[in-house]
């Protein structure tokens, strides 16, 4: 890899998929340029729009699957609980036979959701990249900070930053500039510059006097009378999207801005709350009930754990990380809980009965190949074994005609090789016996 931030990503697949929603980030950005507003926070929240509304059939597939999971497993545990304390090999075989018979009956998959969740990963690691990196995939935002980088290489000639002083700053060029000893220094630069915060960018202004740089006539940086290209890009709501809330709330706390203050916080909380929001939403599968047995219950229990855990996680990490990451995943919770809205009443609607009956045909020609490969394994087993038998009762028939032709009461056979010293004392030995007779 020629650098994992401001070049794009080249991992298998994700770097694909990333690509991809690259170019659909870059022609948002480039239409809101267009029209006036070049604002990153903006283009985000668009994209997160755009992303979801394309992964919707994907969507409604995994939703539907959990809300008739729900409706299912009342009917699952009934099968578990009959067959609760039957461990021998046909009452297994038998309670798979009848839950494989639940899912055929409701037309669905027991490794549906499974499969689902493999083809949003790439797609979810993908979304990450794009926006954690986006003068990487956005042409023009890469390019302005470009001219930044030219100038920083003329006056260090490669040493970057190492005379800055500033603790932060070299933890940041370990951290994400790798791109500079793969090759390409300008790159790495960029990967840095991007994550700098607001007070270390502005000593790196200072350092290397970028303040007057431009890119296509237009200031890239602002000065106390005009507001520069990057600024313009990352200003959302007051706050600089490329900076976390942690650092916005102690900037706007030392210089008394309370509003801007409250707003960073409100970018994590609003994380957690969406995404609680968006778990309740979901479909929840029913282990109070009688015929619900210990494994769902302990299953059903940690996942509740993990989905109260989650939010608080989430919160953490939108309050230490760049305020697009927390714009993102509050946009994409509140897409979410609204499509699952739509699809909950979608799917209250649906007659479970005349899915039944869809399925019946379907479900039957399931049922009958699943009885005919397990006549075929019985066959093949019952085959084996005789096979066994039969070879155990040729083995003992070679073994009777061994000791037929054995010599005497000492059972040796005579299988000597002809003129050996142990067919000699063979003979010999016949010799004394038929004399001694």
């Amino acid at each position: 890899m020629n650098g994992i931030f401001l070049t794009q990503n080249d991992t298998f697949i994700i770097g694909q998929v990333a690509w991809v929603l690259g170019k659909i980030m870059e022609g948002i950005f480039t239409v809101l340029d267009f029209i006036g507003i070049p604002n990153i926070g903006l283009a985000i929240i668009l994209f997160t729009i755009v992303v979801n509304l394309l992964m919707m059939p994907l969507t409604i597939k995994q939703q539907k699957f959990s809300k008739l999971s729900a409706k299912i497993q009342p009917e699952i545990q009934a099968i578990q609980q009959k067959y609760k304390n039957k461990k021998d090999n046909d009452s297994v075989m038998a309670q798979n036979q009848e839950v494989q018979a639940v899912y055929a009956k409701y037309g669905v998959s027991p490794t549906g959701s499974c499969l689902y969740l493999l083809i949003q990963m790439p797609i979810l690691f993908a979304l990450y990249q794009v926006i954690y990196s986006m003068p990487a995939y956005v042409t023009k935002i890469g390019n302005a900070f470009r001219v930044l980088a030219d100038k920083i290489i003329s006056v260090d000639s490669g040493n970057f930053l190492q005379n800055s002083g500033i603790d932060t700053i070299q933890s940041t060029v370990f951290m994400y500039g790798k791109s500079m000893t793969d090759g390409n220094l300008q790159n790495g630069i960029v990967d840095v510059l991007n994550k700098l915060s607001s007070t270390d960018m502005q000593t790196v202004i200072q350092h290397y006097d970028l303040s007057q740089l431009t890119y296509k006539g237009e200031l890239i940086l602002s000065n106390t009378t005009t507001t520069g290209l990057l600024d313009t890009y990352n200003n959302f709501l007051g706050l600089n999207i490329g900076d976390s809330p942690w650092n916005l709330a102690k900037d706007a706390m030392a210089n008394g801005a309370w509003l801007l203050m409250v707003i960073a916080i409100a970018i994590p909380v609003l994380s957690a709350v969406t995404q609680w929001i968006n778990y309740k939403l979901m479909p929840q599968q029913n282990t109070t009930s009688s015929g619900a047995n210990d494994k769902a219950a302990a299953m059903a229990s940690s996942m509740k754990t993990m989905n109260t855990i989650m939010p608080i996680m989430s919160a953490w990490f939108c309050f230490t990380l760049p305020t697009g990451m927390g714009i993102y995943w509050v946009a994409g919770s509140i897409v979410r809980s609204i499509q699952q809205i739509v699809i909950n009443k979608h799917i209250d609607k649906m007659d479970f009965n005349e899915i039944i009956k869809k399925n019946e045909k379907k479900s039957a020609k399931k049922l009958e190949k699943m009885k005919e490969n397990q006549e075929k394994l019985n066959a093949y087993a019952n085959m084996n074994t005789k096979n066994i038998k039969n070879n155990a009762s040729i083995n003992n028939s070679a073994d009777k005609t061994k000791n037929q032709t054995s010599n005497g009461s000492t059972g040796q056979i005579k299988n000597y090789k002809p003129g050996s010293m142990m067919a000699k004392a063979n003979m010999v030995k016949d010799f004394n016996e038929k004399n001694n007779k």
